[in-house]
């Protein structure tokens, strides 16, 4: 028996129509522990290479972890993987709320949905029965009222998962919505589920999840929670959540403006932490098991309407506030409902949004082409491009595509200001004095994203004492970096720390936030699984994941290698022109130096491609 695990996966074929239950096997538990890891390994041995992202034969991999659904701090996560139609490589994302957890209870651990309905239908399970109804009756509804009536429709006891408009059109940055404003987000995977005809997945469970020693595991979660309860980041961290970050990252010059032009905003206040709590807040919101709920449940008003909203978190004040320039909080408020409704990814929308704006300043696209003219600060503009883009009208088709494809169709020296790597919209921090995390960005497997390896804030914690005598203005401005000693090292180190609590099923924030210590999740692990892993042979585990994830990126994207792994002209070539970071910039041979150590230290070739000797000790050979 597999202690702790549900154990079973589900396979729904949309082709045919038919469920089938599978015992988890005993390996695929044992070397990739649950959630990303049963996502990368079963991603990575059912899809064959030239597969469309799009097409039939993708799947897409509903999984959680050992820890998920027990009464543990922040036990709700649910991680979602497919080829992503964003990247055409390997691409994941995750979500907290209640999904998971009832995943579990109904009887499964993992979820894989295969092949095409023949019409928009929402897949319901409700323990061992498993049934596929068309729902033409949602088509063209937004993620959040999809949902409401859904709820309204099989009663609460159902959880859900749903796409909006973006996600029915393919759009490559759609996401997957639960909860009234959760959302895997990023990679496009609720494109995957748009390009098979699901709008919705409901799921009942009322199963028990068999622990090796019950009594104790009980008595270890509820000491879990005091110590979470006891830690000094407790207080700080949730009145404000994610949202807190706002301020500190403007100070230190890491807050992305005017698409990732600079990297300060003199009107952060307007939009911070404390302006959701002054201006919005109705109540604070958390996931399943949550002790520092760091979802704000607000209410906004514009001009242009009025909405409930969970939100905005940190990502989304960064791109549509900072990226985009809108300078009210009740405004970024609003493109973030607006967002949720049309099914897209906050983050790659603001960088598609502010992109379009830059070229249009810039004179690359015209009004003409656009539709109207468009303007950084304008919360109608920005709400016009995202009803564009989620229903791939004008230029909305190609924006639909997300920054690389649309500057490669734009052209005109639009490709230095399409903010990415390997075609995923950067997340919410401007890194050009930031080395670490550049290199975070660089070799993210999925692309430009934050949760991989947040190493910003070991670059600021740095800077007093040694980066600061490293970086020197030399002739004509340019700016000569020298890689500082261990950032490569602790980059590799974030990458298997932060993504290990994706496998487990378990939210990293009490970990990362607040200082919650590791060596509780070695203990509960035990009494739950009676399985003894030390947090370093955990993140061994972690490690064998990387490896894999990087390798189903050889296998599937054409010619994928090194050039894969730079970020943007402009953080290589543009000084920063304003704020605490005026004139810096990471040159490209700075870059490549970093590039050299991390490949060297992961076992890789000067190309990035893993050794065979090195997929050889992973066990991937």
């Amino acid at each position: 028996m597999l202690y702790g695990y549900a154990g079973k996966i589900l396979t729904i074929n949309l082709n045919t129509g038919k469920a089938s239950a599978d015992h988890i096997p005993e390996d695929l538990a044992r070397d990739y522990l649950g959630g990303r890891g049963f996502v990368a390994r079963l991603l990575y041995d059912r899809l064959d290479p030239g597969t469309d992202p799009l097409g039939p034969e993708n799947i897409i991999v509903v999984a959680t972890g050992p820890l998920s659904g027990h009464l543990l701090p922040g036990s709700g996560k649910t991680h979602f993987g497919a080829l992503s139609p964003a990247t055409g490589g390997y691409g994941d994302s995750n979500l907290g709320g209640h999904f998971g957890p009832t995943l579990k209870y109904a009887g499964y651990d993992c979820m894989i949905i295969e092949g095409k309905a023949d019409q928009l239908s929402t897949i319901i399970i409700d323990n061992e029965t498993v049934k596929i109804v068309p729902d033409q009756g949602l088509k063209g509804k937004g993620a959040i009222e999809a949902e409401q009536e859904l709820k309204e429709r099989l009663g609460e006891d159902y959880q859900l998962l749903t796409i909006g408009p973006a996600g029915e059109n393919k759009v490559a940055f759609a996401c997957i919505s639960h909860d009234f404003g959760r959302q895997a987000g990023r990679t496009g995977v609720a494109a995957v589920l748009g390009s098979k005809n699901i709008k919705a997945v409901a799921v009942r469970g009322t199963k028990k999840i068999p622990v090796f020693d019950a009594k104790r595991a009980q008595e270890k979660g509820e000491e879990m929670y005091k110590v979470c309860f006891g830690k000094p980041g407790f207080k700080t961290w949730t009145p404000f959540g994610t949202a807190s970050i706002t301020d500190w990252a403007n100070e230190v010059g890491a807050f992305p403006t005017r698409n990732f032009q600079t990297s300060y905003a003199e009107f952060h206040e307007k939009i911070n932490g404390q302006a959701i709590v002054d201006r919005l807040l109705v109540t604070d919101k958390g996931c399943f098991g949550c002790p520092t709920p760091c979802g704000k449940y607000g209410h906004t008003t514009t001009a242009l309407g009025s909405a409930y909203v969970e939100g905005p978190e940190y990502e989304s004040i960064a791109t549509l506030g900072g990226s985009c320039c809108l300078e009210e909080i009740e405004e970024v408020a609003y493109a973030n409902y607006v967002c949720d409704q049309l099914g897209i990814d906050t983050i790659s929308a603001g960088v598609v949004v502010s992109f379009a704006m830059e070229c249009f300043e810039k004179g690359v696209i015209s009004a003409e082409e656009v539709g109207r003219e468009i303007s950084f600060g304008s919360l109608e503009d920005t709400v016009y491009l995202l009803e564009k883009i989620a229903a791939r009208e004008g230029i909305g088709d190609v924006l639909a595509e997300g920054v690389k494809q649309a500057a490669a169709i734009f052209g005109d020296g639009s490709e230095s200001y399409a903010i990415h790597v390997k075609g995923l919209e950067w997340s919410g921090y401007e890194c050009r004095n930031a080395p670490g995390m550049m290199l975070s960005y660089m070799t993210a497997d999925v692309g430009a994203h934050h949760n991989r390896s947040w190493a910003l804030g070991y670059d600021v914690s740095q800077s007093d004492a040694d980066v600061s005598e490293l970086i020197e203005a030399g002739t004509g401005g340019k700016l000569e970096i020298s890689t500082p000693d261990g950032k490569v090292d602790h980059v590799i180190s974030m990458q298997h720390s932060r993504p290990l609590f994706d496998a487990l099923g378990i939210c990293r924030l009490q970990s990362m936030e607040i200082g919650f210590e590791t060596f509780h999740y070695e203990e509960v692990f035990e009494l739950i699984t009676g399985r003894r892993l030390s947090w370093q042979e955990m993140l061994a585990i972690s490690e064998r994941i990387w490896q894999l994830t990087r390798q189903f990126n050889v296998k599937h994207i054409e010619g994928f290698g090194r050039d894969w792994d730079y970020p943007p002209r402009r953080f290589m070539e543009e000084p920063v022109p304003s704020g605490p970071n005026e004139g810096r910039y990471i040159s490209k041979e700075i870059l490549d130096k970093m590039l050299d150590e991390y490949y060297e230290k992961r076992g890789w070739d000067k190309n990035g491609i893993p050794k065979p000797q090195t997929l050889a000790r992973f066990g991937l050979d």
